[in-house]
């Protein structure tokens, strides 16, 4: 398959001894039941196998509904997909699963989602420290009315197995106030968080709002390095034309690639793929 026979959202590429993992929120599943997640293997980013099923939910799974955003992450030899889900009797939020092989099969690992039971909370992603602490940083979902319409960003500390989460919440940032918001918006969305850390161990914050030209990929970082630092926010988006949920990933040869799906809308959403350069502890679109 060619990255543009793909049908999903929320791209996420693991490259792993020689070999690229897509794995993405099934295009045809997105909005209504829930029924697995799959991956797509690549030995070059140009042709893609068909699907391989690397998650069926087991019998007695607490979610059947609005499976979102997996992604994988290695750490410690085994393979950790953070995926999102939601029911009728329990709120939005991200489980973690676990797998020997990124070709799965994935299994509940954590006992639920490990985001807080009382928000709506969605697009779990894995960071670990410059002390090798793990954490999972996560949105807040806008759409909960003491939110008032403004997604959050926030993260919490994992234990070193990420079973579970410890201790309360993180708060990072809210998705207003923005240059880039556009005026008068009938909400602020964050969505999609992804953690890059450049060559100098500078960590930027990836993640997914909307602006003048739709759907876009923005950049925040902490000013001194830590979660709880203030945040600072780059005012041009790293991409804004109907684009986002994205992430980042080196090739095999060194290349810095950028994968989000685009357009914004159901059914056209594709993978795309963009190569990235950083100057200056910064990311930003090769030309």
């Amino acid at each position: 398959m060619k990255l543009s026979e793909i049908h999903i959202r929320d791209p996420f590429i693991l490259a792993e001894n020689g070999t690229y993992y897509l794995y993405g929120t099934r295009g045809a599943d997105t909005w209504g039941k829930g029924y697995g997640f799959d991956v797509y293997v690549s030995p070059d980013l140009e042709t893609f196998s068909d699907p391989i099923e690397v998650f069926t939910p087991p019998k007695d799974f607490w979610s059947d509904e609005n499976f979102w955003a997996p992604e994988v992450h290695k750490w410690n030899g085994k393979y950790y997909m953070f995926a999102s889900f939601i029911s009728d009797t329990r709120k939005r939020g991200t489980q973690i699963l676990i797998s020997d092989s990124p070709l799965g099969p994935f299994i509940p690992h954590s006992d639920g989602p490990v985001t807080p039971p009382q928000w709506h909370c969605l697009d779990g992603t894995f960071y670990a420290d410059a002390s090798g602490v793990p954490y999972m940083i996560y949105c807040r979902e806008w759409k909960q009315s003491d939110c008032e319409i403004v997604g959050e960003i926030h993260a919490i500390r994992l234990t070193d197995d990420l079973s579970a989460s410890i201790g309360e919440p993180i708060y990072l940032f809210s998705a207003d106030k923005k240059a880039w918001i556009p005026k008068n918006p009938k909400r602020y969305v964050t969505d999609g968080p992804f953690m890059y850390q450049t060559t100098n161990g500078k960590p930027l914050l990836l993640w997914s709002s909307f602006g003048e030209e739709g759907y876009l990929e923005a950049i925040a970082y902490p000013e001194n390095g830590n979660l709880t630092d203030k945040w600072i926010h780059i005012e041009k988006p790293l991409f804004e034309k109907d684009g986002g949920h994205g992430m980042v990933f080196k090739t095999f040869d060194g290349k810095l690639m950028f994968t989000y799906h685009s357009p914004n809308k159901t059914p056209f959403e594709r993978p795309q793929l963009r190569e990235l350069y950083e100057e200056n502890d910064m990311l930003y679109v090769k030309a």
